[in-house]
């Protein structure tokens, strides 16, 4: 009440815009939204068959187009309610991004632009609040997932410089530089015909090879790759933990403000029944 007074507004156009806010952050229009985008992901998908554009490509069209019209009503909806307040939101600016990319005209040098517009199924990402939460603890993780890069970086490193030094003269297709050492031992890594196509046959000419492939497998992929899911693990309970704490907040402020509103009741009641008795 203290708001509209601060800042007066027709009673038209307040209750235009709190009808509008009602809609946009209800349940449904958000399944709507969902519905829509996961509509969207399949014409896309359609869009790249030549045997479904030849019988419905015109369908196809008209109803990418129709999608993108209600993402943009939706955006422009959200804009007149929250007018700057749009900005503070990293998720409403991350649609924003996502739907501008759809409506850069992909003609010319800018076709490779129509690729762009599967972006859209990423609102999936915006609209799920699960999926949200899922993003929230990785962007989270990003600090120390950075440290045990760097790790990860000095570890190939000198091991490059090692499987160079050791099997370059005799492997020069896989070890005869330290780019091609760190792509083979990137491969190595992921454990991907590891033994029979790099390891064994070094082994028939180095026979203690497995002395320095070895470790270097238990470090990087038991051990350093672990650490990645330890930190991502990490970072989404404390995103949840957050999350919940936010919610229990939200529903006691709730209660507090219903208090308050109960004690002024009473309070008009006992004033009402005073000057009446």
């Amino acid at each position: 009440m203290k708001q509209c007074f601060a800042h007066p507004v027709p009673t038209g156009a307040w209750l235009s815009v709190s009808t509008l806010q009602r809609l946009v952050e209800s349940r449904r229009f958000e399944l709507f939204i969902t519905v829509l985008i996961m509509i969207n992901a399949v014409t896309l998908g359609l869009e790249t068959s030549s045997t479904a554009m030849a019988k419905f490509g015109s369908i196809l069209i008209v109803f990418d187009r129709l999608i993108l019209a209600v993402f943009v009503a939706e955006l422009l909806a959200k804009f007149a309610v929250y007018r700057l307040r749009f900005f503070h939101d990293p998720w409403r600016i991350f649609d924003l991004l996502v739907v501008g990319f759809a409506l850069v005209p992909a003609t010319g040098n800018l076709s490779v632009l129509r690729a762009l517009r599967i972006l859209r199924v990423l609102r999936l990402v915006s609209t799920v609040p699960s999926l949200r939460r899922v993003v929230g603890g990785l962007v989270a993780a990003l600090p120390g997932m950075g440290s045990i890069v760097l790790l990860l970086g000095l570890v190939f490193y000198v091991f490059s410089v090692m499987a160079t030094k050791l099997y370059g003269a005799t492997f020069p297709e896989w070890f005869g530089s330290i780019g091609a050492s760190a792509y083979s031992l990137f491969q190595i890594m992921t454990l991907e015909s590891w033994s029979m196509g790099i390891v064994r046959p070094v082994m028939e000419v180095h026979p203690w090879a497995w002395l320095f492939f070895v470790p270097f497998i238990v470090t990087t992929s038991f051990a350093v790759l672990n650490l990645f899911i330890g930190i991502i693990v990490s970072a989404m309970q404390e995103e949840h933990d957050a999350t919940a704490s936010a919610e229990r907040t939200a529903l006691h402020d709730e209660q507090e403000t219903i208090l308050i509103e109960i004690r002024a009741l009473r309070e008009e009641i006992r004033t009402l029944r005073a000057e009446n008795g």
